[in-house]
């Protein structure tokens, strides 16, 4: 049924991304080869070589992560928040299973421990053996690997963390927990006074409503919630949001400097990527 399901997708050689999250819309890919299809216990992973965006990590037939421009999510949600912190030193990752997000954290030498929350141990083997250029984030040693529900894991860990980083899937299937007002607040509670969350949060072009929604519950938890985006070609509409929510300051001009190399992230982009264009701010300043 798995094999069925990744080859569905796979029609005279083009993937196609169908989904009612983005009804009436597709995004395709070349495929030059599929590498591997199977079903773990919660989804179902494929990963194919494509001819122009490198490997591809697809979960439920939606792109995860492409080698060309993975880079451009995985900095935002990492530096955003860590940029925004005076002085980071535990951070927890809720998902995340391919190791980028990791690899961008190791960048700020303050940070002492890095605890990662993956429900599918099948993604983190998958990322390890074919996508090394994010699996390799695992190899810091500061990393720790919890396999589990990292909703769970917050509730038994409060205030420990500096920075709380939510890399999750779309709002259907293991993630729809993570964009409940529960889980903001279990979020909170395992901060440390002043800390930062950063979460994936959708895409203006699509989700406009849902983002007010979550922004809305957030305002009521964090000191600040705020809306940031980040231009990548391979995920709906080419773009994708975070909600940053700080106990301390606005986290709009970043408070730390990046000596680390990155490809997407700067100062500059930072603050720019709280800028939003009129229609997505009416919508989301709307009370």
């Amino acid at each position: 049924d798995t094999e069925k399901r990744s080859m569905d997708s796979i029609k005279q050689g083009w993937f196609s991304e169908v989904n009612p999250l983005w009804p009436g819309q597709s995004f395709s890919l070349e495929v030059e080869k599929v590498i591997l299809q199977k079903k773990s216990q919660y989804q179902d992973v494929l990963v194919f070589e494509s001819k122009q965006y490198g490997t591809v990590l697809v979960l439920d037939g939606v792109i995860q992560c492409t080698q060309r421009d993975e880079f451009s999510y995985q900095e935002m949600l990492a530096h955003l928040p860590l940029c925004s912190h005076p002085n980071p030193k535990k951070v927890v990752v809720i998902g995340g299973g391919d190791g980028g997000v990791l690899r961008e954290i190791a960048k700020h030498p303050s940070v002492e421990e890095i605890t990662i929350c993956e429900i599918d141990e099948v993604v983190i083997e998958v990322s390890r053996k074919y996508l090394p250029f994010m699996g390799k984030g695992f190899d810091d040693p500061r990393v720790k690997i919890f396999i589990g529900d990292g909703n769970e894991y917050l509730k038994n860990h409060k205030g420990q963390y500096d920075v709380v980083i939510v890399d999750s899937s779309d709002p259907v299937g293991p993630a729809e927990t993570l964009f409940t007002e529960e889980f903001y607040n279990n979020l909170k509670d395992a901060l440390q006074p002043g800390g930062i969350v950063c979460t994936q949060a959708e895409c203006q072009w699509l989700h406009v409503e849902f983002i007010k929604k979550i922004l809305l519950q957030a305002r009521k938890i964090f000191n600040f919630a705020e809306y940031a985006y980040t231009c990548i070609p391979t995920y709906p509409s080419g773009q994708i949001g975070f909600l940053v929510g700080s106990l301390g300051d606005s986290c709009k001009v970043p408070k730390r400097t990046l000596d680390s190399d990155t490809q997407y992230y700067n100062a500059e982009i930072h603050k720019a990527s709280f800028v939003l264009p009129n229609f997505a701010k009416r919508a989301l300043e709307a009370e």
